[in-house]
Parts: C-alpha cells; sequence; structure tokens
C-alpha cells in the first residue's frame, strides 16, 4: 500500500475509530475513499478530513456543523471563508462549554456541602450511638 493510500483497516488502527464509523462517514458524504474492487482506499484528504471530523466531535460540533465546514474547503479563497465560519462555530461552543463547566462547578460544590453534611450527621450518630 503506498504512502497516501490506506485501507479501512490501517485508517482503524491510526485513528482509532470503528470502520462502521469510517463507513458511516462515507455514508454521511464526509469521506469518499477511492474503491478498488470491494476495498476502501483513503486518501491524504480523507485522512486530514477525518482529523478534522474527530477534532470538532471533540470540540461538540454536530456533524452537520463539520460537512459545512469541510465543504467551504473547497471555495478556493485559501480557506479564509472556512476559518472564518470555523472561528465563529468555535466561539459559540467555547461559550456553551463554559457555561456547562460552570454548572458543573455550582453542582460540585453543592453535592461536596451535602457529603460533608451527611458525614457530620452519620459521625454524630455513630458518637450518640458509641455514648449508649
Amino acid at each position: 500500500m503506498s504512502d497516501t493510500l490506506m485501507t479501512i483497516r490501517q485508517m482503524v488502527d491510526k485513528y482509532q475509530v470503528t470502520a462502521r464509523t469510517l463507513r458511516f462517514y462515507e455514508a454521511k458524504e464526509l469521506l469518499s475513499p477511492l474503491r478498488e474492487g470491494q476495498k476502501r482506499l483513503f486518501t491524504k484528504r480523507d485522512q486530514a478530513r477525518l482529523k478534522l471530523i474527530l477534532r470538532g466531535k471533540r470540540f461538540g460540533f454536530a456533524l452537520e456543523e463539520i460537512r459545512q465546514l469541510l465543504d467551504l474547503y473547497d471555495m478556493g479563497d485559501q480557506q479564509q471563508t472556512q476559518l472564518r465560519a470555523t472561528y465563529a462555530i468555535g466561539q459559540d461552543h467555547l461559550a456553551a462549554l463554559k457555561a456547562q463547566r460552570a454548572e458543573l462547578d455550582e453542582a460540585i460544590s453543592d453535592l461536596t456541602e451535602q457529603l460533608e453534611w451527611g458525614a457530620r450527621m452519620l459521625a454524630s450518630f455513630e458518637a450518640k450511638d458509641a455514648a449508649e
């Protein structure tokens, strides 16, 4: 196999995704591997797109957002449109993640307080039982 083409097995091993995931992305037209009989051959472009898909998913982007951003690559403006759109969506997702983190921090604080109260109550009950 050449350095520029990878089989589905090689993609699975390199990117830690399932073959089913790759076929799903192909069905959604996010990837478009070459075909050699029944064999799928993924190009450097497919590999770059998969990296972007996985990064986008990790950042919380919807697959449709990722598709739109990937499609902007081919606009011929040195990816300026793609970068602007990615930046705007990224800012929105960052704000949402920060809000989620604030909510989680508050929930953690509340739960910690409740557990500390519970520990004090249990210790009080145990001390009372030991005194009797």
